[in-house]
């Protein structure tokens, strides 16, 4: 059983193993949370600072080759409108993101292979790096692809790589996908982008079916040895077409909520100097999770871009939000101003742990 002191003498050294991370992950006692939650401030505070780094959201498309059973816009729903943005359209919101101040866009699809699909983000990336002479950073968040592909979009400017694992467990991968998913493949794509130099980026989701506290831990073990540079994770949200959100039966919205936060303080405490995103999902179950992740340990906040004709179309979930950009980006620097932090406008954001990796590479 933790006390309060525990927890602080644990946390001031990173060094959990799994037992501990179980323990942690499975504390009910609020006192005792709050502490966590308090030490996951103090490092960041030590390491990362109180500035919040902005991310436009771009979702290039919602056509996807997998076929994922707890995802919303996978190959087999057909209840959902297909869409692919036109180059002037992204274009668009890649010159609102850079006036408005956003250090970086996030450029996000469905899994897609085509030579069409591939060109038209190289062809994004390239202009996104010209409009801005090179100040934008650019994520990717596009799936598995060959690693000539990986290397062709970072050769055309792009900074950053976002693959989640989903889980590290690979049974439970099998369960969340169909048999031609690959969890070793997955793997792959992971050290191809690190290899070619990509700040690397991963998550998994928290509460789904099947899951268990153990599971949890074990991603962020799994984080810190794989030496990754960013975190997104979030909650899972259940999406009726689908087929895990059949089964999603006994879905408690605060248990998961609370599971997230603490997942974030956690990866905070033992990856320390890493960015750690504070998820729109998050946002969907609680309306005060912004501010929550925030004092958890995240640092960056993604704020979606994508023009409205398509946005309500790219439905991983169901309950997104589409608030008004302006209105979005006004209100989210009042709070967290309020909240004593500083928003980082026209700043990439890249973590130190990218940066000092590199220098001892070298």
């Amino acid at each position: 059983m933790f006390t309060a002191n525990m927890i602080k003498e644990i946390c001031s050294t990173g060094n959990f193993g799994i037992e501990e991370c179980i323990s942690i992950l499975s504390i009910e006692d609020n006192e005792l949370i709050n502490e966590i939650f308090s030490c996951a401030r103090e490092i960041t505070d030590r390491f990362v600072g109180r500035k919040i780094y902005l991310r436009g959201l771009i979702e290039v498309s919602n056509i996807c080759k997998k076929n994922c059973y707890y995802c919303g816009i996978r190959r087999d729903n057909k209840k959902i409108k297909r869409y692919m943005l036109q180059f002037e359209e992204i274009a668009t919101a890649i010159n609102f993101s850079y006036n408005v101040g956003f250090g970086s866009i996030v450029l996000q699809a469905g899994e897609q292979t085509s030579k069409e699909f591939i060109s038209l983000i190289t062809k994004c990336i390239q202009y996104a790096k010209r409009i801005s002479n090179g100040q934008l950073g650019i994520t990717l968040s596009m799936g598995e692809q060959k690693k000539e592909v990986f290397q062709q979009w970072f050769d055309a400017g792009a900074d950053r790589y976002l693959l989640r694992i989903e889980t590290s467990d690979p049974s439970l991968y099998a369960k969340l996908h169909p048999c031609d998913h690959s969890f070793t493949r997955r793997m792959e794509c992971l050290y191809d982008l690190k290899e070619i130099g990509y700040q690397v980026g991963t998550g998994v989701m928290i509460g789904v079916p099947h899951q268990t506290v153990e599971n949890c831990a074990r991603d962020i073990l799994f984080f810190k040895e794989m030496d990754v540079d960013m975190i997104g994770m979030g909650p899972y949200i259940v999406h009726p077409d689908t087929p895990i959100g059949a089964i999603a039966h006994n879905y408690n919205k605060k248990r998961i909520v609370q599971q997230t936060l603490l997942m974030i303080a956690l990866s905070r405490i033992i990856c320390r100097d890493v960015n750690i995103a504070s998820t729109t999902a998050l946002e969907v179950l609680d309306k005060d999770a912004i501010i929550k992740s925030l004092y958890a340990g995240a640092n960056v906040k993604m704020i979606n871009v994508t023009p409205e004709k398509a946005r309500k179309h790219y439905e991983l979930y169901k309950e997104k939000t589409n608030p008004s950009l302006l209105i979005a980006v006004k209100e989210f620097e009042e709070m967290v101003k309020a909240s004593g932090f500083d928003v980082a406008y026209f700043a990439k954001g890249d973590p130190l742990h990218f940066h000092e990796r590199k220098l001892s590479c070298q």
